[in-house]
Order: structure tokens, then C-alpha cells, then sequence
């Protein structure tokens, strides 16, 4: 063959085909006849052996394209699939997201913004894994993710990020005596078993200075890496707990109750997805549909 195939010319070849005339077969692909001709007789040179024979006034195909005809059939139903995919992905409505997460937020928070996403697109699958805020970065770095949620992030060259500063609360169990108050401090939970976060967390360290400065000392209960737990523990009526806003709001109701904490402890969320992978427009439009669901929870 001197010359490459072209879609069109299988199209122009299919369509008279099934009409068994060339002035219908431009009918149906929206074009004139002569162009059809010219296509047909393209695709000709190409093959190298004649097309059509007449007979009864129609025109039919020969022994050599019939032969061909099942392989052309399954090519113009790939590119037809081919295209409905890209459009699909075109307007956000296919693929795939691979999303990692502080454990937290796959129990809290990211299911219903996940769900909401998936209803107007039933093309789109995701992956959701939790992790700690060390694994999530290797991930991030390895490219294994699309984009992740954690926290202490310190930054890394591989890695682009959105930092969110969300508010915090004190919660306590619901009818308990810190209800009376319109803000709760440091001052106001001295006699307080207090379930907190790790030691080492950059929020630990920020609430305890908090305490020391209004001279008063944390009555240590127990220690958590995750919000979630200390929700949890606050609804049985163990202690009471300094959290972020976002994970209070899923327990009120639920037997916990809460107040806004002073001084202001932001509890700085990440966004982050690996900075030299191609970021699919699926992926973008998440992210972007993630952070605008913070804004109620935002630090002012």
C-alpha cells in the first residue's frame, strides 16, 4: 500500500455498503456524493482491488471487501468507543482517582464529598486508601497517588501542596458543665481529663504552649493520633478533647457537644498531589471540590 488508510474512507466504504448506493451513503455521513466517490476511490488505490460490483441497480461489495468487512466493523466501534471515552473525559465524567487520606477522614469527612462527586459522573471510579502522614508523602512521591489529605506537612520538591488552616473546638460530652460557656480555654479545663494528640504533633505542641501560657498544666488522659478517636472517647464520657472543627461536626448529636477554643489552634490541613505526574482533569476538578467543602470549617 502507498498510501495509509483513513477513517473516513472505512466509513464512506460502510455506508454504501449498507445503502448500496453511493448518493445514500453521503446521505448518511452528512457529505456530498462526489466526495464519497472520491473517498471510495482513495481507499481503492490504497487496497488495491475494486470495491463495489453493480448489480439490480445496487452497488455490492466484492468478495475481497466482504472479507474485510467483520475487521472494519470492529475498528469503527473502537474509534466509536475511543471517542465517547475521550468525551467523557473531556466533560469530567470518566476515569479513574486514586485518592490517600489521614485515616480520619476515611471514616469522617471525605465519604460524602466523594459520594456527591460520583453521582454526577457514573464513569468515574476511586481508589481510597488511609494512611499516616509519612506514608501518604512517600505515596505522593512515588507518584502512586493522585492526591492525598494529611497533615505536618513540612513540604518536599516532588510534592505540591494547598495548606488549610481549620478551626478547632473544645468537645465534651453533651450536658456537661463546659455547655454554659460560649468559648472554652485552657483555664476552664484545668480539672479536665483531657485526650489529646501525639506528643510530637505539631498540634500537641502549639495547644501546650497554649496551657503554659495561661499557667496551667494539661491533666493528661490519653493519647491519639487521630480526632476521630478522641470523638469517639468524648461520646463515652471519659474526657473531654481539643479538635478540629471539621471532626466535631460529625458527633454533635451523637452525645458530644462543643465550643469554640481560645486562644485560635489552627489545625493546618495539606492538600497535596505529586508535582511532575500530569494531573487528569478529573483529579483537579476532586481537588478542587475537596477544598471549597472545608470553607465552612476555615480558620478567618
Amino acid at each position: 500500500m502507498s498510501h495509509s488508510l483513513r477513517l473516513r474512507q472505512l466509513e464512506a466504504l460502510m455506508a454504501v455498503t449498507h445503502h448500496g448506493s453511493m448518493t445514500r451513503g453521503a446521505l448518511e455521513l452528512g457529505i456530498s456524493q462526489p466526495a464519497v466517490s472520491r473517498l471510495l476511490s482513495d481507499l481503492r488505490e490504497v487496497l488495491g482491488f475494486d470495491l463495489f460490483n453493480r448489480r439490480d441497480g445496487r452497488l455490492v461489495p466484492t468478495q475481497e471487501v466482504r472479507f474485510l468487512l467483520p475487521d472494519i466493523r470492529r475498528v469503527l466501534e473502537m474509534m466509536h468507543q475511543i471517542s465517547e471515552a475521550s468525551q467523557n473525559i473531556t466533560e469530567k465524567k470518566a476515569g479513574h482517582l486514586r485518592i490517600a487520606c489521614l485515616p480520619g477522614f476515611a471514616t469522617s469527612h471525605l465519604p460524602g464529598v466523594v459520594a456527591a462527586f460520583l453521582r454526577d459522573r457514573p464513569g468515574v471510579s476511586v481508589t481510597l486508601e488511609p494512611d499516616r502522614p509519612e506514608r501518604i508523602l512517600e505515596w505522593m512521591v512515588g507518584e502512586q497517588y493522585d492526591f492525598g489529605i494529611t497533615d505536618g506537612f513540612e513540604g518536599h520538591p516532588a510534592v505540591e501542596s494547598e495548606n488549610i488552616d481549620i478551626r478547632t473546638v473544645c468537645v465534651f460530652p453533651t450536658g456537661h458543665r463546659l455547655a454554659a460557656l460560649k468559648q472554652i480555654g485552657p483555664s476552664d479545663l484545668a480539672d479536665e481529663n483531657l485526650i489529646h494528640t501525639r506528643r510530637d504533633s505539631t498540634f500537641f505542641r502549639d495547644l501546650n504552649e497554649a496551657f503554659q501560657k495561661a499557667n496551667t498544666t494539661i491533666n493528661s488522659l490519653v493519647e491519639s493520633r487521630q480526632f476521630t478517636a478522641a470523638c469517639e472517647m468524648v461520646c463515652q464520657g471519659i474526657g473531654v478533647s481539643v479538635v478540629s472543627a471539621l471532626d466535631a461536626a460529625k458527633y454533635v448529636g451523637q452525645g458530644l457537644d462543643h465550643r469554640p477554643f481560645t486562644p485560635a489552634i489552627p489545625h493546618r490541613l495539606s492538600l497535596v498531589r505529586p508535582t511532575l505526574k500530569q494531573p487528569s482533569m478529573i483529579s483537579l476538578e476532586f481537588i478542587e471540590v475537596f477544598s471549597a467543602s472545608l470553607a465552612p470549617y476555615k480558620m478567618r
